[in-house]
């Protein structure tokens, strides 16, 4: 497959923090595959960031992978100032992290997870929009685009660690759209439901019980998961043209599982 150059990816770069996983990398192959140059993150898989890079450089597009800790948030102010000042312009900024979580009911929890999920989350999020955001407004135009989850409409037991955090990364999304879009800034979410790749992938691949899955993909309106290129085409579509007039959505890609 060729890539096809999007016109408002034809310059600049995208950043994709958590470009590494297994949502993030088909992100930055969509993007690839629409003509975007890509700077992307990663915590500690570094195998896994350089087979996503050869991937997008393989499509023609500059795409590299940098080792970045998002909770620091001055290492993450240099890391997208050298970004911005070697590529020139940055049209988009999507952040396809989180961390780790397990599942459990929240009687189950105890004031360190609850703390640690929203310091590695919340805090990860907000310092990548900090750095790039003078960036954005100088320019007067560029795209944000947040992974959340569709347990933000609808929470099912055991997924608090997630929903939580993510909901309080929508909020912030939403005050961006309010107050940026008179910059010419865009800020949206997609909503990512039971998908067959990044930590829903683990879980399906290390629950003991098919008996679990089955019921819990029986829950689904569709029935069935998700794929990484369905929530690739979703963010590029919000990141692009396309969405000209979107911003301070919701798009949950969830097979129904938000209803």
């Amino acid at each position: 497959m060729t890539a096809t150059n999007l016109k408002e990816f034809a310059e600049g770069v995208a950043i994709v923090a958590g470009g590494s996983g297994g949502l993030g990398a088909a992100i930055v192959h969509d993007l690839a595959l629409s003509g975007s140059n890509v700077a992307l993150t990663y915590r500690a898989n570094q195998q896994a960031a350089e087979r996503v890079t050869s991937e997008g450089l393989a499509l023609g597009r500059a795409v590299e992978a940098a080792q970045l800790d998002l909770q620091d948030a001055a290492a993450v102010k240099l890391f997208v100032d050298d970004v911005v000042a070697r590529h020139g312009t940055l049209h988009s900024v999507v952040y396809a992290a989180g961390p780790p979580i397990r599942m459990g009911f929240i009687n189950q929890l105890d004031p360190a997870s609850w703390a640690g999920a929203f310091r590695t989350d919340v805090e990860g999020c907000f310092n990548l929009i900090w750095a790039c955001l003078p960036h954005l407004k100088r320019q007067k135009r560029g795209n944000i685009v947040a992974l959340v989850t569709c347990a933000v409409d609808r929470s099912p037991a055991k997924d608090i660690l997630s929903a939580a955090p993510k909901a309080a990364i929508q909020a912030l999304i939403r005050g961006l759209a309010r107050e940026e879009g008179r910059f010419g800034i865009r800020a949206n979410c997609v909503g990512p439901g039971w998908i067959d790749a990044g930590l829903g992938g683990e879980i399906m691949g290390n629950l003991n019980e098919s008996d679990y899955v089955q019921k819990f993909l029986a829950a689904i309106p569709m029935r069935s998961a998700g794929r990484g290129e369905d929530i690739a085409k979703a963010v590029t579509f919000l990141l692009s043209d396309h969405a000209r007039y979107v911003t301070g959505a919701t798009i949950p890609v969830a097979g129904g599982l938000q209803l």
